[in-house]
Parts: structure tokens; sequence; C-alpha cells
């Protein structure tokens, strides 16, 4: 067990092995995460450790077990609210990581209240119709901000498929196949490519204060 010797000893040594100078010019930012299932979860843990430390999380639902196939949750978490359940998950990783959670449901009204002191909100609820929300309130009230969105995620293989896509300050992480989940199920590793995408996307954001080179 590592023994913790203070916030400056253990973040140098937690990120250590990130790219140089990351962890400074990641401080500050804070990345707000719509959903915390397959997508979302995964998200979390992959910014925290990416070193973003400032993370608002809001989701409504409960961690079930048919959720552990592809979500960052335990057996011994089962009934919990999810966005509860990962903050302790995330607090594992980085104990002094800044956390905001909201066990609530995202709706057109309250998107902004909950989730606007973010720099990047990141969508990652399951239906068409609450992504579309989520993209459309916030670009509605932060027309120079990014919002990073999953779409087309269900099965397995044909991970050339799924690509990101840059319009604007709309990023669109998948295969963009439509909702296909019914059908073709879900796997932790096609929806864990997704999911890294949309992480990936929003670390480059946060760094590099633009995405070029992509696909429109």
């Amino acid at each position: 067990m590592v023994e913790l010797t203070g916030q400056e000893s253990y973040l140098g040594e937690l990120y250590s092995r990130n790219p140089p100078d990351s962890l400074a010019r990641l401080a500050g930012k804070t990345v707000a995460i719509a959903g915390a299932g397959g997508l979302g979860s995964n998200i979390a843990v992959s910014l925290l450790r990416a070193g973003v430390q400032r993370l608002i999380i809001a989701d409504f639902d409960r961690v079930e077990l048919s959720n552990l196939n592809r979500q960052y949750y335990f057996s011994d978490q089962v009934g919990h609210l999810k966005v509860e359940a990962l903050a302790e998950n995330l607090l594992r990783i980085n104990p002094y990581a800044e956390l905001v959670v909201h066990p609530v449901e995202i709706t057109s009204g309250n998107l902004v209240a909950l989730l606007g002191g973010a720099d990047i909100l990141v969508e990652a609820f399951d239906g068409a119709a609450a992504k579309a929300m989520a993209v459309r309130a916030w670009l509605g009230s932060f027309p120079d901000r990014y919002v990073i969105t999953g779409s087309g995620l269900a099965g397995f293989g044909q991970s050339a498929s799924l690509v990101t896509t840059v319009r604007g300050r709309l990023v669109i992480c998948g295969d963009q196949q439509g909702n296909r989940i019914e059908e073709l199920g879900l796997s932790a590793t096609r929806l864990g490519i997704v999911a890294q995408l949309q992480a990936n996307a929003a670390l480059e954001i946060l760094l590099s204060g633009t995405m070029t080179g992509y696909p429109g």
C-alpha cells in the first residue's frame, strides 16, 4: 500500500508518467460529464488519470448488477447512487480530486445551472433524445465551449468504424449508426473505445484549445 506523504508528493508520483507539463496546464480546468453509466463512468476515470482533477458529474440512476459488464462499479456498490459510487472510486485513485456530483436527472431546464461551471461538457447519456437535448442546451448557452457526444457504440468488433468527427464546437465519437443497443447489446470493449475517444477529445481540447485535422 502506498503511504500518503502529502498532496504534492502523492500527485507528483501519481502523474509522473503523464505527458510533460500537462498537469500544470490542466490546473483549474473543469469537465462536466452528463451521465455516469458505461460511457460516463469510464470517461471520468480516464480524465482523472490523465490529470483532470476537477469534475462535475450528474446522473440520477443507481448501480445495477447488469451494469458491471461495462461500467466502472463493483458488486458491493449495487444499489448505490451512481454518482456517489463513482466519486468513491475516483477518490481511491486521487484522494485530492475536486468532485461535484448531482444525483438528479439532467434536463434542458437544469443543465446550464448544474453543469455550466465546466470548460467542456462530455455527454454520456443512453438515449438519442437526451443526447440531442444536452447538445442543444449546451451550445445554445455556451456557443464557444465544446460539447463531446457519443453516437453509435453497440455490439462488438469493427473498431475502425469508431471515429471522431468535429463540427464546429460539436465533437462526435462513435460510428454514428444510431441506437442499435436492443439489437446488438453492449460490450465493454466497443463501448470502452468510444469512452476513450471522448476522454481523449476532452484532453486534447483542454491542452491544445482546439481540435484540428479531424473529419467534419
